[in-house]
């Protein structure tokens, strides 16, 4: 291996390190190098104690010399663009996005440019200290390309694995609190509840996901509350402002759990049947405002979580994008001189 292109570090274990892991050890005394990533260094030949390391859960002998070799991290293989981003927070570890709705967040077959990702390589550039051995941002949450609203990126290995940890928990160990606001069709039974159905993917059309029965699927369950509701011009053209917070977090999940209640997001074209057909039952402007959507009406609105490296709480919140701030007027009565809005409770 070219000698420019990796850095050897030495750490001496001492009588108390006796019989750790060395994954773990190593870990903490190796500044922004995650466990996992100590893991594949492991894996890869690249630890050493007088003879090559071959297994994560070989213990610490005191006394002994480890050197590590930190190959430099290897190019993403994505093209950095200019896509312009409204930038919430940053520091060395992780940066904060409020995302507009029509971006994309990752490269595929279809969006092989123009992605956050293609924006963060181009932005983040040498701070990105690469993150299991790749110059890459750590994507890890995702929002729905027409879906607005707050995310956060690891910018190095360690904050991936801190972050990646508090949102497989999804909020149960009370590090992380994420909560979005959405304009569904109807009004609620109940001024707060949960929808809790199991999702997998649909067996008519594989593009979607479709609410399952018995133990198919993954456990899914998404608490809401009424913030507020817009009555209709004519009957059926009811509207509610809802504040959702998730449990867990699937693909579409809150977009196919509305529905599956009978609630579908405006604007929704793949779960929100029956749209254009409903939109007369609004008033004149409302109409022509929730005519003119083009995308779901669905906002991330909250963003609380712990930072992976300092431990601070670090919390945001995301306005309605336009679009949405439109359509929320336009379907206020005319009638009503329009109120401050409603400060809701947090949803456990």
């Amino acid at each position: 291996m070219d000698e420019q292109k990796q850095s050897l570090i030495e750490v001496v274990a001492g009588p108390e390190d006796a019989g750790q892991r060395v994954d773990r050890w190593l870990a903490s005394k190796l500044d922004g190098v995650s466990r996992a990533r100590v893991q594949s260094l492991i894996r890869d030949g690249h630890v050493r104690a007088g003879e090559t390391i071959g297994e994560p859960r070989t213990p610490v002998k005191p006394g002994a010399v480890y050197t590590v070799t930190l190959p430099q991290a290897e190019d993403t293989g994505v093209e950095g663009e200019d896509v312009p981003l409204d930038i919430v927070y940053e520091d060395d570890d992780l940066i904060v996005i409020d995302k507009p709705a029509g971006l994309v967040v990752h490269p595929s077959a279809g969006h092989a440019s123009g992605t956050l990702v293609n924006a963060l390589i181009a932005h983040c550039g040498d701070s990105l200290s690469g993150i299991g051995g790749v110059k890459r941002p750590g994507i890890v949450h995702r929002l729905d390309k027409d879906t607005s609203g707050l995310l956060v990126v690891a910018k190095s290995d360690a904050a991936h694995q801190g972050l990646a940890e508090q949102f497989q928990s999804h909020g149960r160990d009370g590090r992380l609190h994420r909560s979005y606001l959405a304009f569904v069709w109807g009004k609620l039974s109940l001024p707060a509840g949960s929808i809790d159905a199991r999702l997998g993917r649909s067996r008519a059309n594989r593009m979607k996901i479709a609410v399952t029965r018995g133990i198919v699927g993954r456990s899914a369950k998404t608490h809401y509350e009424v913030i507020d509701v817009f009555p209709g011009e004519t009957p059926g053209g009811d509207v509610s402002l809802l504040r959702l917070v998730l449990e867990t977090g699937r693909t579409h999940q809150i977009r196919v759990h509305l529905a599956h209640i009978g609630h579908p997001v405006l604007g929704d074209p793949t779960y929100g049947t029956g749209f254009k057909t409903r939109l007369g039952a609004l008033s004149g402007k409302a109409k022509d405002v929730a005519s003119s959507l083009t995308r779901q009406a669905l906002h991330a609105a909250e963003l609380e979580f712990e930072h992976p490296i300092s431990g601070k709480k670090l919390k945001f919140s995301s306005k309605l994008p336009a679009d949405l701030e439109q359509l929320g007027e336009a379907l206020k009565p005319t009638h009503v001189k329009p109120t401050e809005k409603k400060r809701s409770r947090r949803l456990k």
